[in-house]
């Protein structure tokens, strides 16, 4: 009967591990992939606790970005004077600009002080999640972020006739930022962080609750695992600046491909428009005749969240890369018949609807083309993109997750600063045959660019960018998957 592995044992593992992955490769790919067995267990209850504890800084951010539309309506003179076009969108796009250099800060410090909150929340998901719910778990902060919006705009609807109610509408944000600080002293540190900090003992501690039905090699072998990469990045980055540690995404080229992909597909999913409809849905119903355009808005946030849901089922079943070609063909074409149904809907260039205009069927076709559009987002780019942060190895995992959400800000702050304007300026038909034009070459660039990783472990999906955009690769490092699963479940149904 062979005994436990002591902690001894298991320190002299990982100076072991430390001596080897300086002078050789550590083990072949079978025999990391051995090392990872862990994997295949039934996950507990702790990590989805820790995971939704995680996610209400996706509740802040989705109130935070939802909160705007219903104070853009409702704030009427009370900053002295009724607000313009040019002034609304500068009041919307200020709350981008913050969080593109919260990101920034964030980016900059995640390695040196751990995984925290904000623009770090999907890759903390990330690292503390097993690699068959990964893409669930990060999904339910995506669902976080959808359901912020929702009870944003529940808010707005309770406080509309309330004087004043546009501060009790922003002053609401505190409340979820207040138990987001208090919860998170209960979470752990992600265990590749803890490696990172030399504290092996801790990360071990942290995986065997992650893995409770793991046996105690497997929880060593999975330490073992993580070590071999942590260090394999840490002898990249030793003495380096993080100045240097950026330039490794652009001049490395396996890493140039991942930040293309990964920055790329955020582009999309925030130019293609969303987040117009989060900020301004409320004055485009009112634009097109709606008597109440915050309680239509609501009708869309409750869609979002809904179809947030969809994506949460489906993300690591179907895989990230099938979903997104099923569905982001169809947001631009439900945005192309709202760019038709606009011609029919007589708007002035100061974005007034001309008197006397009863709401028709124009007004009622845009509704029902936006509902499927964000139907169609959700479940596919608008949760799919914040997945991305598991596409960079882990030496510029945390830079890589920074520039993926400075260029989500980015573009947002575009979205946010234009859409009025290019209302005025192309109409409204315009406007949407522009963002139904992003998404159909977005849909271009996701068939050719992004790969599949589903079900695969972090510490894999960096090798597969070494061969062009992995779309290949990961196919086959896929098929290879599923056979070994059946193999293992034949060997199993055998034994019994």
């Amino acid at each position: 009967m062979s005994s436990e592995p002591s902690l001894n044992d298991k320190k002299i593992d990982v100076l072991h591990l430390e001596r080897r992955s300086t002078e050789s490769p550590l083990h072949s790919q079978e025999e990391l992939e051995l090392l990872d067995s862990i994997e295949q267990t039934e996950t507990g209850l702790y990590s989805w606790l820790v995971t939704l504890t995680a996610a209400l800084g996706g509740l802040l951010f989705g109130y935070d970005t939802g909160i705007i539309a219903g104070v853009l309506v409702y704030i009427g003179s009370d900053l002295g004077h009724t607000l313009s076009s040019s002034e609304k969108e500068l009041i919307t796009s200020i709350t981008s600009g913050g969080a593109f250099f919260g990101a920034m800060f964030a980016g900059i410090t995640a390695d040196r002080y751990g995984r925290s909150a904000a623009a770090i929340v999907p890759l903390y998901i990330a690292e503390v999640s097993p690699s068959k719910y990964r893409g669930r778990m990060i999904g339910l902060d995506n669902m976080s972020i959808t359901g912020g919006q929702l009870l944003s705009y529940g808010i707005g609807a309770a406080f509309a006739y309330v004087t004043g109610g546009w501060r009790y509408m922003v002053g609401g944000g505190a409340i979820p930022a207040i138990l987001l600080a208090i919860l998170l002293t209960f979470c752990p540190e992600s265990p590749r962080q803890l490696i990172y900090h030399n504290k092996p003992e801790e990360a071990t501690k942290v995986i065997r609750k992650i893995y409770p039905n793991g046996t105690d090699q497997q929880v060593a072998d999975k330490v073992k695992h993580i070590t071999h990469h942590v260090y394999l990045a840490k002898a990249v980055n030793e003495g380096k600046s993080r100045w240097w540690i950026i330039k490794q995404l652009y001049v490395v080229p396996a890493n140039l491909r991942a930040l293309m992909a990964a920055c790329g597909l955020m582009a999309i999913s925030q130019l293609a428009g969303f987040n117009s409809l989060v900020y301004y849905s409320p004055l485009v119903f009112s634009l097109v005749g709606f008597e109440n355009p915050v309680a239509v808005g609501t009708i869309i946030a409750g869609v979002n969240f809904v179809f947030t849901f969809v994506n949460l089922i489906l993300v690591d079943r179907v895989g990230r890369r099938r979903i997104l070609l099923c569905t982001v063909q169809f947001m631009g074409f439900s945005l192309v018949i709202a760019a038709v149904a606009f011609i029919y809907i007589p708007i002035t260039h100061d974005l007034t609807l001309e008197p006397n205009v009863m709401v028709g069927w124009p007004a009622k076709l845009v509704l029902a083309a936006v509902v499927f559009y964000v139907a169609f987002y959700s479940s596919g780019i608008g949760n799919t993109a914040w997945l991305s942060s598991e596409l960079f190895p882990m030496e510029v995992r945390s830079m890589g997750t920074m520039m993926m959400t400075m260029v989500c800000w980015a573009s947002n702050i575009i979205v946010a600063s234009t859409f009025l304007t290019q209302f005025e300026n192309t109409t409204p038909s315009g406007t949407y045959g522009f963002y139904a034009a992003i998404c159909l070459l977005g849909w271009v660039a996701v068939y050719f660019c992004y790969p599949e990783v589903a079900g695969m472990t972090l510490e894999d999906i960096g090798e597969i960018f070494n061969h062009g955009f992995g779309v290949k690769e990961a196919r086959v490092i896929q098929k290879r998957m599923k056979a070994e699963k059946k193999a293992i479940a034949n060997n199993a149904a055998t034994t019994a």
